[in-house]
């Protein structure tokens, strides 16, 4: 996981996204459904036309855990086959 995009704050893993378009972003978020329904682990996030704000924790146990390090590194990989903006 690139640590200098994941950020941990209150409780959570933490990152936000921007990219080129609604559409491009919409496509991030469900390539990132898809991901957590594999590894029933859920994203906290929200979208605003082009910019994504994810948070990861598991809820069970109320912390960062091993889970939410591999759904942020798998969202890492959506990430980066998708065209952020700079």
């Amino acid at each position: 996981m690139n640590s200098s995009q994941w950020r941990e704050e209150g409780g959570a893993l933490r990152r936000d996204f921007e990219f080129v378009d609604f559409a491009q972003a919409w496509a991030f978020m469900s390539a990132v459904a898809a991901v957590a329904e594999e590894q029933d682990h859920h994203p906290d996030w929200s979208n605003s036309w082009n910019k994504v704000s994810v948070a990861l924790r598991s809820h069970d146990v109320g912390r960062v855990t091993d889970r939410d390090h591999r759904l942020a590194r798998a969202i890492d990989q959506i990430a980066d086959a998708t065209v952020l903006d700079s």
